[in-house]
């Protein structure tokens, strides 16, 4: 098992370099196509109101809009342009696309199409410039199907997988995001599997929490210790942030637990913490 295909969405912000980085390292050591991804997200002029009516600029709002369009079209180019610069220099299989609509529904279409999609981490600094980050993110694990990797909006991560944490509480979501992240524990240094206030009974963790899952790893050739931690003055997510920082971890693996309303995409209590306060980049699968 290995991510032979790998997606990564890039906008020119200041921490699209860093994803591009990230997933670059992770398509050379899976030997894996890596295709970068561009969304024009601009509105259509029938979406104002008034639309004939002319703009601050002069002309009409159609003409706003194809203005956008085209500044967002000179935009893009120039991010493909750093995107195969980078690919060429590292001999990798790769696709660069361009893609105009929903940069929500575009982004899960296609990651449905990958084995991992590297996304940013929701900034609430950042000007808003679009869906925010944190729809996109909700909705592309919710809705593709596919494991999603989150990067931190803060810090530099030259290898992500060397010293893995995994947020296990035997759930549904936890198995998968376990499973979805076997490519990388195969090849890591260290495997800490770690349940949270553990609990007992046909749902719970067995007489010795996380070792039944910690064995069924090791038939796979994943060497994982086994570890709990009971949190009473702090929430389950803020223990595994904690947890991550005192051992090194370079990423944490964890089940992405929400549920969606037609368009509204909700994270569960414990994903919103990991995805607001995480550190290291996260492999979250639903």
């Amino acid at each position: 098992m290995m991510f032979k295909d790998i997606l990564v969405h890039l906008d020119g912000g200041p921490r699209s370099a860093t994803r591009l980085k990230v997933a670059v390292d992770l398509a050379r050591r899976n030997e894996a196509h890596l295709t970068g991804i561009f969304v024009v997200d601009i509105p259509g002029s029938d979406l104002f109101y008034g639309a004939g009516m002319p703009y601050a600029g002069g002309g009409s709002m159609s003409d706003m809009v194809n203005s956008l369009r085209a500044d967002a079209a000179a935009h893009a180019d120039a991010v493909g342009q750093e995107f195969r610069n980078t690919v060429r220099r590292e001999g990798l299989e790769n696709e660069w696309r361009i893609v105009e609509g929903d940069t929500v529904e575009l982004l899960a279409l296609h990651a449905r199409y990958a084995d991992l999609t590297v996304l940013g981490q929701p900034n609430d600094e950042e000007p808003y410039k679009g869906p925010t980050a944190d729809a996109v993110l909700v909705n592309v694990m919710l809705s593709s199907g596919r494991p999603i990797l989150a990067v931190p909006y803060a810090g530099q991560f030259e290898r992500v997988g060397d010293r893995v944490l995994i947020a296990w509480n035997a759930s549904r979501e936890a198995t998968r995001a376990l499973n979805d992240a076997m490519p990388l524990l195969r090849g890591a240094k260290i495997v800490t599997v770690l349940a949270v206030n553990p609990r007992h009974g046909i749902e719970g963790h067995g007489d010795v929490p996380a070792a039944d899952i910690a064995l069924h790893l090791a038939r796979h050739g994943v060497r994982a210790e086994a570890a709990h931690t009971i949190a009473r003055d702090i929430s389950e997510g803020d223990a595994l942030l904690s947890y991550a920082a005192d051992i090194g971890a370079d990423l944490i693996v964890s089940g992405g637990y929400g549920h969606s309303r037609a368009r509204e995409m909700v994270f569960g209590g414990v994903t919103r913490t990991l995805i607001q306060e995480m550190t290291v980049p996260m492999l979250l699968s639903h």
